[in-house]
């Protein structure tokens, strides 16, 4: 089955029509979404230490604080 009949199965609710959708393009901002996103994928023995975004970003925030003081020292 190609994909352009797939997309044909889908059963979609009455007050729908097939016609409402004159130009479906899939993976149409694909690319944008790629270019921009700022999504990261983190390696299963890693996630078990950060449970939410909220954590992932305080440990950043965290290390990034150590490196500035690192490289002062180090400037000095």
């Amino acid at each position: 089955m190609s994909k352009r009949k797939a997309v044909l199965d889908v059963a979609m609710r009455e007050e729908y029509k097939l016609s409402d959708f004159p130009s479906l393009e899939r993976g149409k901002y694909s690319a944008l979404l790629k270019d921009d996103s700022n999504v990261v994928v983190i390696d299963p023995d890693v996630r078990e230490f950060f449970p939410n975004a909220e954590a992932v970003n305080s440990a950043l925030r965290s290390l990034s604080e150590i490196a500035k003081r690192a490289k002062s020292r180090a400037d000095r």
